[in-house]
């Protein structure tokens, strides 16, 4: 169901992924999967452009089947009404943060974490405010409550963008966590934005718990972000949600629906992901889970100085490569003498100096590959 990812097969691609390094470099780099896609959604695109149907998306069926989910998997049942298709969750946040906090206001974000936080905030007009994450004695990461109510105390902030599941480091937050940051955005009056983007991708041992599903009176001034584009591997067809937790914030997505304009492919192979492709997830979910486990037994073999905490959630690996000398950015050792492509850790912020991150969406072939490349580097 998921493929075999032949490296001769998966060369033949043309994305981001595999366009952007020379073919002696082994990408692992850029958050999408290696797997073969789900039939059904491989059906719908196909029906679709037998017909000639590539014009402007309607959002059609996808509420409420993303509603169906939800409630199968999540234990939530939102209102379709208050859901939008939107080409994706950055774009969909960026658009939101411009709506509803004024020009220079600062936005908080938890490092070390997704790089487009930085710089799409600063595109907004809007500064960037950190409350970095805490990191314990085991490696494992925590959000910092006392950080977190510092910095959403200051008059200058008015939102707060959560990374839930968080990327890179693979935590999922739980109720009480939640719970939590929605009592201090009350009590701040304080915006807050969560990009839900891998919650389809929870691993067995955790829970993911959907902001909007909580009762609490923060819901009101949320909106959560969320897309089939991680969970299925479709990010280049280019759909999300997101999905208001009040009628007033649907009535601002409403507005802005010429500028958050969904691909039509996107949006019908969304509806087939939710609806359709829940035996493909399965299986997804199962190699995933096995992937973080064998992980750990490759970097214990091959690479014993990387501490590597197994992700809770996802496809990615957060490694701490401070012991190995390799300076701030490893990533940038790893590609220039191995010839494997991970993402620098800088890049997710300051705390991120000294790791790097590994896409594990592949196969083990694929992945014992990668780390021997890793191993290779620290030899040289």
């Amino acid at each position: 169901m998921l493929g075999d990812c032949s490296l001769g097969m998966l060369r033949r691609r043309k994305s981001f992924k595999w366009r952007t390094y020379p073919e002696d470099v082994l990408p692992a780099f850029v958050a999408e999967m290696d797997f073969d896609l789900a039939e059904p959604i491989k059906e719908a695109v196909r029906a679709a452009v037998a017909i000639s149907d590539a014009g402007y998306a309607h959002i059609g069926r996808l509420g409420e089947v993303f509603a169906g989910y939800a409630s199968e998997r999540l234990g939530w049942s939102p209102d379709p009404a208050r859901m939008f298709a939107i080409p994706d969750v950055m774009t969909g946040i960026a658009e939101m943060i411009m709506a509803v906090t004024p020009p220079g206001s600062g936005i908080v974000i938890n490092p070390p974490v997704y790089t487009p936080f930085f710089y799409r905030i600063g595109f907004t007009g809007r500064r960037v405010v950190e409350a970095p994450l805490r990191r314990g004695a085991d490696g494992r990461y925590d959000l910092d409550f006392d950080a977190l109510d510092r910095v959403l105390n200051d008059d200058g902030v008015s939102a707060y963008l959560l990374c839930s599941p968080h990327n890179p480091v693979g935590r999922v937050w739980s109720r009480q966590q939640l719970l939590t940051v929605a009592d201090l955005c009350l009590r701040h009056g304080k915006f807050l934005l969560v990009d839900e983007i891998h919650a389809p991708l929870v691993l067995p041992g955790a829970v993911q718990v959907p902001f909007l599903s909580l009762d609490h009176e923060a819901t009101q001034a949320a909106i959560a972000f969320t897309s089939a584009s991680k969970g299925w591997n479709i990010p280049g067809l280019k759909c999300g949600i997101a999905i208001a937790g009040s009628d007033e914030l649907a009535g601002l997505l409403t507005q802005r629906w010429e500028a958050l304009l969904a691909g039509n492919l996107g949006v019908l192979a969304s509806v087939a992901a939710f609806e359709e492709s829940q035996p493909w997830l399965e299986a997804a979910l199962a190699q995933l889970d096995e992937n973080r486990r064998y992980l750990a037994q490759l970097l214990s073999e091959h690479l014993p100085a990387v501490r590597y905490a197994p992700p809770e959630a996802s496809f990615l690996a957060w490694l701490d490569c401070t012991s190995l000398g390799l300076g701030d950015d490893p990533a940038a050792a790893f590609l220039a003498r191995g010839r494997v492509a991970l993402a620098a850790g800088p890049d997710f912020g300051t705390p991120g100096k000294g790791f790097a991150r590994l896409n594990m969406g592949t196969s083990p072939a694929l992945m014992l590959a990668a780390v021997q490349r890793m191993a290779a580097t620290t030899a040289v």
